[in-house]
């Protein structure tokens, strides 16, 4: 059966972690859902992927142009979508256009926009009695990177109870989770238990309810590693020896034989 946001915070009450990762096309996307992930997120560190230093450039027609493709390649596994920067903060309804075309034209079960500001939270209030389930994510947003870098946040007692506070207020916005990126565990802990929505950690500890990574860093394809990945295997090397070896042959003449 599918996995819906609702069975997502069933998970969360009997202790059962979340296992998260990122696609950005139908390949990928197919071979997470037949593994067994259980939540997918077109997210857009896919501008990344794409040849961009920073998640600001990608557009919403690049998003909806991938996230198409991913969900093409799931049965399972429930599918968020980023919103890309700019293109929700300006108006309300800019938010309600951009994530009802995400909803509409994708096949997407859910939207995730970034921070937790009064402004925000408000907007995601509004998403949420539009119909639309919504995915928060605090601590370190990368859309903001011009603003707070790419370094933990949370380390002090005043930022580490505004992040508490975003997450509070999020939660009554009516968000159905939580990512929380790049803050110290016992922080992520605190926030896992304040709240019943589950919380999925990226470079966050071991305490939350479920955890996600891009999965370029998993495979070993990213040039460069966040401090917080795993790498679980080294697909770079992989496909750049199978490349070497089939050119190889090609110009010894031994392939095709």
């Amino acid at each position: 059966m599918p996995v819906t946001t609702q069975q997502l915070i069933q998970w969360k009450q009997q202790g059962r972690s979340i296992v998260a990762l990122t696609a950005w096309d139908y390949t990928i996307a197919q071979i997470l859902d037949a593994a067994g992930v259980d939540l997918i997120l077109v997210g857009d560190s896919m501008a990344v992927m794409l040849g961009y230093k920073t998640t600001l450039p990608i557009t919403l027609e690049e998003m909806l142009h991938h996230a198409k493709a991913v969900c093409r390649g799931v049965q399972r596994a429930l599918v968020v979508v980023d919103l890309p920067f700019l293109t929700y903060q300006e108006s309300i309804p800019q938010a309600i256009n951009s994530a009802g075309r995400i909803l509409k034209e994708t096949g997407a079960q859910a939207v995730k926009l970034e921070g937790g500001y009064p402004a925000m939270v408000d907007t995601i209030n509004r998403l949420v009695q539009a119909g639309i389930p919504v995915m928060g994510h605090v601590g370190l947003t990368p859309q903001s990177v011009h603003q707070l870098g790419l370094r933990q946040q949370g380390k002090t007692q005043e930022t580490a109870q505004r992040i508490l506070n975003e997450a509070i207020a999020l939660e009554q916005a009516g968000v159905f989770s939580l990512v929380l990126e790049h803050i110290p565990a016992d922080l992520a802990m605190q926030i896992t238990q304040k709240v019943s929505i589950p919380t999925i950690g990226i470079g966050a500890g071991s305490h939350c309810d479920g955890q996600v990574l891009v999965t370029s860093d998993v495979l070993g394809l990213s040039e460069k590693q966040p401090p917080f990945a795993k790498v679980y295997t080294n697909l770079r090397e992989t496909i750049t020896k199978a490349v070497q070896d089939y050119a190889a042959e090609v110009r010894d003449r031994q392939f095709p034989e």
